[in-house]
């Protein structure tokens, strides 16, 4: 990779050595890889101490094949318009994958949120929103934003209310944006959702017995030493629902260090400590501690988690990185010429563009329960709860034989929102693996260019079937 090559093209890298894999037309092939569009607006804010500040934000929209688009927000010091249009190009082929009903689009604003207080940050979010209304770049059929790094339910929040405040006639009104506070529309399930796809999409992968035996390592979780880095929402519950099956995290990098224990470190003490202090300096679990916390890419483990930002696992560190697995957690944590080298050794990497669809997939959900205007689970839970107690009761009057309590109210127990979601997301993830690992082994390539070949198939149906590229 040249040093100068962006992130975008990298995009594109992947692309073109999955679309070599197809017969489609070269013309419909660069029309799918193309940006449609994208939006740069400055504009300015007014800090608490009464001096204005120009800020730069982007919205990019890379394929309308199907609407709305979908795309997180996120505020960083590194947005540009590079990094939104790679992040949509990556959101299209997401959806796709996941089989979501969505384009991919992306957004951000470029600023360091650590340096603004909580009024400023309302005004910057509100003002991007209203941005984004005049010129139709945001509604429930025309794009709809989400969290992403830097940003949450609390923006989330703030985007609808503004939305609403300026089209208090629109009865959907509360599905131009998802990863909203379920009091404002939001689904059960949606925060942990990302960390939870990866979490189901990294247990299928160990529990792979062909994958696991090409690697040299035993079927499933139990024991498995996994590196994190970054413990932010999606890198805490990924270790969280991991530590819980099973998995021993060894090491988890963040921004100042990274501490390590090999017989596993708390997660959730370490996430107390970072909320507490600002970072991992100093965590009294652990029993070492790596100043410069890249290095913990390096270690041993089984499997890598980079769950921060772009661009971590580089041709600089790749023949240092010793995980046979990496789970990329993060958008596009390994450039393409370390996706290569991890291939050529035979490493196996989960993809982004399938490994972190467990957000999107939620958001869907939520989109639709904000569109049906009802709860998941409200129309039969009770209904689903007395079938299965009429059921145990004709069980009990044959066999004579009464259940405990406790057992009764497991067993008859109905479905809430929550666990809809959850099942939903499961079923999403774990299909979509095993969809790409059989492509991938039929096809005789990487899991990352099988996962852009079913991208690339799924978009391009949509267009032929249109009779746009007869």
């Amino acid at each position: 990779m040249k040093p100068t090559e962006r992130f975008f093209e990298q995009v594109n890298r992947y692309f073109d050595a999955a679309a070599a894999l197809t017969d489609h037309p070269a013309g419909l092939l660069d029309q799918i890889k193309q940006c449609n569009s994208v939006y740069h607006v400055t504009f300015p804010l007014e800090r608490d101490d009464g001096t204005i500040e120009v800020l730069h934000a982007w919205r990019a929209l890379h394929s309308s094949h199907k609407l709305p688009a979908k795309g997180g927000i996120r505020f960083a010091p590194t947005v540009s318009e590079d990094e939104v249009t790679a992040l949509a190009a990556l959101m299209t082929y997401k959806c796709a994958i996941v089989e979501v009903p969505f384009g991919g689009a992306k957004g951000g604003v470029q600023f360091d949120r650590t340096r603004y207080s909580e009024t400023e940050l309302e005004r910057i979010t509100r003002r991007f929103t209203f941005e984004l209304i005049k010129k139709n770049f945001i509604g429930p059929a025309v794009d709809v934003p989400a969290p992403d790094y830097g940003t949450g339910p609390k923006e989330m929040a703030w985007i609808v209310d503004t939305y609403m405040s300026m089209r208090p006639d629109e009865l959907h009104g509360a599905a131009c944006v998802t990863g909203k506070p379920i009091a404002q529309g939001g689904v059960r399930g949606r925060l942990e959702a990302t960390g939870r796809g990866v979490f189901f999409g990294v247990r299928e992968a160990v529990n792979d017995r062909e994958a696991m035996k090409a690697l040299g390592l035993e079927p499933g979780l139990e024991g498995k030493r996994v590196i994190l880095q970054g413990l932010g929402n999606v890198g805490y519950y990924s270790a969280k629902f991991l530590r819980e099956a099973g998995a021993v995290i060894t090491a988890i990098a963040e921004r100042d260090v990274a501490v390590t224990d090999e017989n596993g470190l708390d997660v959730e003490a370490a996430a107390s400590h970072l909320r507490e202090t600002g970072g991992l300096s100093g965590f009294a679990g652990a029993t070492g501690q790596i100043d410069e916390s890249a290095r913990a890419l390096e270690l041993e483990c089984d499997i890598l988690i980079p769950a921060a930002l772009e661009g971590q696992i580089t041709a600089g560190n790749v023949d240092r990185v010793r995980a046979p697995i990496v789970a990329e957690a993060a958008n596009g944590p390994v450039s393409a010429n370390a996706s290569d080298a991890l291939d050529a050794r035979g490493a196996l990497v989960l993809p982004d563009l399938f490994l972190n669809a467990g957000g999107v997939t939620v958001s869907y959900f939520e989109w639709v329960k904000n569109l049906s205007h009802v709860r998941f689970g409200r129309m039969g839970k009770r209904y689903q709860e007395s079938a299965g107690r009429r059921l145990l009761e004709a069980v009990e009057g044959a066999t004579g034989k009464d259940f405990a309590d406790d057992a009764v109210a497991r067993i008859v127990a109905g479905a809430g929102e929550e666990d809809l979601v959850n099942s939903g997301l499961e079923e999403t993830m774990v299909s979509a693996y095993h969809s790409i690992a059989d492509s991938a082994r039929r096809h005789g390539t990487s899991m990352r260019s099988a996962a852009f070949k079913a991208a690339i198939d799924k978009v391009a149906v949509v267009y032929l079937e249109r009779g746009i590229f007869p």
